[in-house]
This record gives C-alpha cells, structure tokens and sequence, in this order.
C-alpha cells in the first residue's frame, strides 16, 4: 500500500533486471501500468547512457556487493519527449546469503534537448539542378541553364538519388524539399537560403 502512494517512481526487479513489482509513478513514466511493467527489462525501458556502468554493475552484483548503484538513463516519455535521468538500484534481501531483489528508483532530472536535424549536404550545383527539377525542367534545359551536359546533370542526380535513396526524379524533389533543399512556398523553386549544408 505505502509502495503504491510513493511519489517517486519504484521498481523492485530480480538481479537480472527484470521488473517485478512498480508503482504508479514508475508506470506513469512509461506511459502503462503497474501490472503491464511485471516481467520487463529495466533496462529495455531506460537506456542506459553509458554500456560499461551497467557491465560493472552486473558483475559487482555476481560478487554478492550490497553496495548503491547509479546509472545514467534516457527515455522517452508518453507524451513523445526525450527525458534523462538517474536509476539507482540497492540490492536488497532478508538475509546475506540470499539473492537480492534490487530496488530501483528513478530520479527525473529533466528533458534531452532535441536532436538538432542534420542539414542536407548538397553543392550548388545540386541545390540549382533540383530547383529546376521542381519547376519542370528536362535534364536537356537543366543542363542549358547550369553549362553542364546533359550526362553532367544526370550523374548530379544519380549521386543524389544513391545518397538519398531515392528510386526516381519525383522522390528526389520531394526528399529535397522534406530536407529543407528548396524553399516550401516558393515559384519557381528555387534553393532554401538558410540551409548551411550547400558547399
């Protein structure tokens, strides 16, 4: 019962990790309940920053030390938000000799900032025979506006299309605008300003 009104979120999981028992607040931070965490690995719930400290931790645990453990951890919360945080585990059990249970807590210690998105790498020259792709253009007056050939402005997309995986000229325009490549909103198309990737 007082497991269930703690505040802080609890586990109680075997020496592999494995939950056995958490409360509310535990489940409330994987977006379930109590009954549906029974059975999963804490580690499957909370990655672990660094691979080591969990391999340190295993093999204290093997050695039957009782002492605290901390791990650094991330993950996403219900609502699509990356957290961090520390688990810390204490091995726990009635008597020296039997195996312990560990009682993990969770301490939220805020959100990961977002992953900054990688900006396209592309030339100019890409960035130019896109845009008029966008507008229609033939790979003949792609290469009449750029003074390439029209074999220069197909190796450009075959380039583009293997880095982008796209199968074909349509999914290539719209991988460069989904990439920030052109500019959304904009006729005739033309290379988005802002991106820094452009050479």
């Amino acid at each position: 019962m007082l497991f269930d009104r703690v505040a802080v979120p609890v586990a109680v999981c075997d020496v592999y990790g494995m939950v056995q028992a958490a409360n509310p607040a535990m489940a409330a931070e994987c977006g379930t309940t109590p009954g549906r965490l029974r059975g999963q690995d804490v580690l499957d719930l909370f990655r672990p920053q660094e691979s080591d400290q969990v391999e340190r931790i295993a093999q204290a645990l093997r050695l039957r030390h009782r002492s605290r453990y901390q791990v650094s951890v991330r993950w996403r919360a219900p609502d699509g938000t990356e957290r961090h945080g520390e688990l810390t585990a204490d091995p726990v059990s009635d008597t020296v000799e039997d195996t312990p249970a560990l009682l993990v807590m969770l301490r939220v210690q805020g959100e990961a900032a977002p992953a900054e998105p990688v900006p396209a790498r592309v030339t100019l020259i890409e960035a130019r025979i896109l845009a008029l792709l966008a507008g229609g253009a033939t790979s003949a007056r792609a290469a009449r506006e750029t003074g390439l050939t029209t074999d220069g402005v197909t190796y450009h997309l075959r380039r583009l299309s293997a880095r982008w995986g796209a199968a074909n000229r349509t999914e290539l325009v719209a991988r460069a605008y989904a990439l920030g490549v052109l500019a959304i909103g904009v006729w005739p198309p033309v290379a988005a300003g802002r991106i820094t990737g452009i050479r």
